[in-house]
């Protein structure tokens, strides 16, 4: 691994531990326990099916905010799959957002 992706990992882990530290991590209205949830769907390896938990969370999400991570150099850092996380609307079966037409 490159020291430029090492650096980035550990900013983004030690921004984790400091949010955690007070509110808990959140990212477009997902709070950090959905965002877990969802991992396993949205992961580069062996995705599975987003859970019942995981779309609870994709329904309070900022879909606008979720596509301004469409081509983030983190998420496939951290094992993310960035056009899986934009699918789980649909693989949830939520009513999407009238004038949404994904990112």
């Amino acid at each position: 691994m490159d020291s430029k992706k090492w650096v980035m990992i550990m900013v983004m882990v030690a921004m984790a531990y400091e949010l955690k530290g007070s509110n808990g991590f959140t990212m477009c209205n997902m709070k950090e326990e959905g965002l877990k949830a969802c991992y396993p769907s949205v992961r580069t390896n062996e995705p599975v099916n987003p859970t019942s938990e995981c779309c609870k969370s994709v329904q309070t999400a900022d879909l606008v905010c979720l596509c301004t991570y469409k081509n983030s150099i983190q998420l496939p850092l951290l094992g993310i799959n960035p056009v899986l996380a934009l699918t789980l609307p649909y693989r949830c079966n939520l009513k999407i957002p009238v004038g949404w037409t994904g990112c």
